[in-house]
């Protein structure tokens, strides 16, 4: 097969979901409201938590970052596939399928940290109420944060770099939402299998141990709550905790489903599909299901509306 040149100014066409879908139109019209919920609530959620001061506490600090990492998430992948199908261009540079690639995977990576700290979080309020602002003051928070975002964008820019390198074919066209690391090692005309091996393994190392951690902390949240003394609070914390554990599902899921089950065992139909659940449905739940069901939350954007009301009308 021909080689072509895969340097600065080439570029690939993204043949993404909406190409292969029966009904496009449809899918089109339910990605934007996905999409624009997504915006609207994780929006919403930093408004409240970056202005209103009672909310300047570690668990808003760290569902602050969250919808951030969602916002980014979504923001990186969704216009560029909403823009292709209407304009009919596909096209992608390289330099842009590479920095798409870097941004999706350190946005992935970290929100795959946070998600594991946001879990040791809940265990410790709930299981160790009186240690709680000890174990997790602001400098542990903060040093929870940035190791997130550092060791995600260590891990992402090493990947982007190694697969950007290989030589890449004639055939140009990526049959995925966007550029990752399996679909466009599909297109190299060199072999990759010891990359491909290490990409499992990495995955594997990345995605494992912070799934562990999660089941742990709710297993033993689980625990606490069942030997409390009120049937309203035990169903309460139940859940809270089966609406945590059903978006960890998704997003641990779909990342494991894409970088951790060999390639021959799933097609591009169904990783385009699953692509869309992390990068589109699962920052669009997340703020549903973590904050803007929490009455603090509610009554924090009561009080910026009710400000910014006065404001306007003095």
């Amino acid at each position: 097969m021909e080689h072509w040149n895969s340097t600065l100014g080439s570029g690939f066409i993204l043949m993404g979901i909406l190409n292969d879908s029966g009904s496009p139109e449809l899918l089109c019209a339910t990605m934007t409201v996905l999409y624009t919920l997504a915006l609207t609530s994780n929006g919403l959620l930093l408004l409240a938590i970056t202005m209103d001061a009672q909310l300047h506490v570690p668990m808003y600090l760290l569902l602050g970052q969250l919808s951030l990492m969602d916002l980014l998430f979504t923001s990186v992948v969704t216009p560029k596939a909403f823009m292709d199908f209407l304009l009919r261009e596909n096209t992608i540079s390289f330099e842009g399928c590479a920095l798409q690639m870097f941004l999706a995977l350190t946005l992935g990576g970290a929100e795959d940290l946070l998600l594991a700290f946001m879990a040791y979080d809940r265990y410790v309020a709930i299981c160790h109420p009186l240690n709680y602002m000890v174990l997790m003051r602001p400098r542990v928070c903060w040093l929870m944060v940035a190791t997130s975002w550092i060791l995600a964008s260590f891990s992402a820019i090493v990947y982007t770099v190694y697969t950007m390198h290989y030589p890449f074919c004639k055939a140009r066209e990526i049959s995925h939402l966007l550029c990752e690391i399996p679909p466009l090692l599909k297109l190299a005309c060199a072999d990759t299998s010891r990359y491909e091996l290490m990409v499992y393994v990495m995955g594997v190392t990345f995605l494992i141990p912070p799934l562990v951690a999660i089941l742990a902390s709710y297993t033993l949240i689980l625990l606490t709550v069942l030997h409390m003394p009120s049937n309203e609070g035990r169903q309460k914390a139940l859940v809270t905790c089966s609406s945590h554990l059903t978006v960890v599902g998704m997003f641990y899921g779909a990342a494991t489903f894409m970088y951790v089950l060999p390639s021959s065992l799933h097609s591009p139909k169904q990783d385009n599909i699953i692509s869309v659940f992390y990068t589109i449905v699962t920052p669009a739940l997340n703020p549903l299901i973590y904050s803007l069901r929490n009455k603090e939350v509610m009554r924090a954007l009561r009080r910026i509306l009710g400000k910014y009301m006065l404001w306007t009308h003095s």
